[in-house]
């Protein structure tokens, strides 16, 4: 196969998992795709029936005397610098973001209001370094103890209230499309927590979290390290169903926010396990690709966050799951290490 219509087949996936980036280059994957589809004169695919036939034009449009690299392929049609130039680069929108914590000592501020953010107090005294001596310590969100705004949601008492506000939640418009709220379930105590993009159709029509072929993957991964569903907890980021299953926008992020945030200063986990891309660019508040956050332990206020891929992409590349085992492999030895001896 040329190599172009692979490198287009790789960036359409990577896309499709809602990452922005290419890494060794330098370019996002719209910019690639773009480049690559102007020399051509091919229109950029995305997933559905069309797709095979797009690919099929790309490949009868390509040179047969194709680079064999795949950076080559992208010099070839015009779309990176040669040695030492810079790539330019397009204008993104980014998500709104957190204001920096600073010193977890400074004293909170008194912005208060419905779209004001709270962050969590969880583990006070917590350190920014990996529990785990032969894995580097990833980004760092927050302090150990602190909170910044005073968000309605920040006064909700019990995992079960926050549910009750979440059915009569107005804040986005999500809720006039979704049949049901989807805020979480499992353990309120539970010590170690899953946390995801947002509900799906299955999800939407049982109102709970991973419910789907996807949930049944989860189910089976949380098993394969001694854990049983209904001993940990499950969220998303979204507690409704966007239309059509789309990637959440960062207005809807940045509204349904306080509620997780809230979900997890309650249950206070000692390990969250971050499942897909928009999951894990809220809570680390970046726009690193997972293959970049994998490998390593954050900290969400104190609390060791690790990245891993979502169950559904799991479904969509096998390939994944090896990588995703290793992940909750290395999860589950931060949550051994944090229990007492014998719990």
């Amino acid at each position: 196969m040329d190599v172009r219509e692979l490198l287009r087949r790789y960036l359409e996936q990577r896309r499709d998992l809602g990452e922005t980036e290419l890494v060794l280059d330098s370019l996002s994957v719209e910019e690639a795709l773009a480049l690559l589809g102007a020399k051509h004169g091919i229109k950029q695919s995305t997933p559905g029936p069309q797709a095979d036939d797009v690919r099929g034009t790309a490949h009868a449009a390509s040179d047969a005397s194709s680079p064999g690299d795949w950076r080559d392929a992208i010099r070839a049609a015009g779309g990176a610098p040669e040695t030492g130039a810079k790539s330019p680069r397009v204008e993104r929108a980014e998500m709104p973001r957190r204001p920096s914590t600073g010193d977890s000592a400074a004293p909170a501020s008194a912005e208060t209001g419905a779209d004001a953010v709270h962050v969590p107090t969880t583990q006070s005294g917590a350190s920014a370094a990996s529990p785990l001596e032969d894995v580097p310590a990833g980004l760092v969100v927050g302090g150990a103890s602190r909170a910044l705004f005073d968000d309605p949601a920040a006064k909700l008492d019990t995992i079960d209230e926050i549910a009750r506000v979440v059915a009569e939640c107005r804040r986005c418009p999500l809720y006039a499309t979704a049949k049901n709220p989807v805020p979480g379930d499992g353990n309120p105590d539970a010590d170690f927590m899953c946390v995801g993009e947002a509900p799906g159709a299955n999800e939407d029509e049982q109102g709970r979290p991973f419910v789907g072929q996807a949930g049944q993957l989860l189910t089976k991964i949380l098993g394969a390290i001694d854990l049983k569903r209904e001993d940990v907890f499950i969220a998303n980021v979204l507690k409704h169903r966007p239309p059509g299953n789309r990637n959440p926008l960062p207005d809807e992020v940045v509204a349904c926010s306080p509620y997780l945030v809230r979900q997890i200063e309650l249950v206070r986990p000692k390990v969250i396990l971050a499942l897909g891309t928009f999951a894990a660019q809220t809570l680390l508040e970046t726009k690193l690709t997972i293959g970049k956050l994998r490998g390593q332990v954050h900290r969400y206020y104190g609390v060791p966050l690790i990245v891993t891929y979502h169950p559904a992409a799991l479904l969509r590349n096998p390939a994944w799951k090896r990588p995703t085992w290793e992940d909750v492999q290395l999860a589950r030895r931060i949550l051994d290490r944090a229990r007492p001896a014998g719990a």
